[in-house]
């Protein structure tokens, strides 16, 4: 019968290394960096935007069509759930594709391989979200819905600039 000693020993388990730890630890901060870089790129944005809707050439309806898409436009009210779906977008979707991109981006920085994945997004939003804009209103829609995109790239670009010259002991 073995003593208590060695059922001690036994059923000690292997201590999990710390580089283990340190990989989740990593992976849970760039999601968070990433989050907070798609939080300041759409709020950014939004602001474009919304100066682009005061000037005529932008249209906060154009949101609801993303709650017609999944569905729910007698649920919740259209334009609002819209926007929150396209700030969940742009808050985890695009920085994820963003930080798996940006190497393969053209800048020398962030914010300017950012701004390059701006306008790439830009090349979908402008069909996805036009309103029937013609003459100079299309004109203006095009311009302001480019700046809106490159503003946002440019803004997640700054965050992941930012907390990547952080040190060590931030994250």
């Amino acid at each position: 019968m073995p003593d208590a000693r060695e059922l001690e020993e036994s059923t000690v388990t292997e201590p999990v290394p710390d580089n283990e730890f340190d990989e989740v630890v990593g992976i849970v901060a760039d999601g968070v960096v990433g989050a907070a870089g798609g939080l300041v790129g759409t709020a950014m944005m939004t602001v474009v935007l919304a100066t682009g809707e005061s000037f005529g050439v932008f249209s906060r309806d154009s949101f609801a069509v993303l709650t017609t898409l999944v569905g729910l436009e007698g649920v919740f009210p259209p334009v609002t759930f819209g926007y929150l779906l396209f700030l969940a977008g742009g808050m985890v979707t695009w920085p994820l594709l963003f930080a798996s991109l940006k190497g393969y981006l053209p800048g020398e920085s962030d914010p300017v391989s950012g701004a390059a994945f701006g306008a790439t997004l830009w090349t979908g939003f402008v069909f996805a979200f036009y309103s029937g804009f013609s003459g100079l209103t299309l004109v203006g829609y095009l311009l302001v819905t480019l700046v809106a995109h490159l503003v946002y790239g440019a803004g997640l670009g700054l965050v992941f600039q930012y907390f990547t010259t952080r040190p060590d002991t931030l994250v």
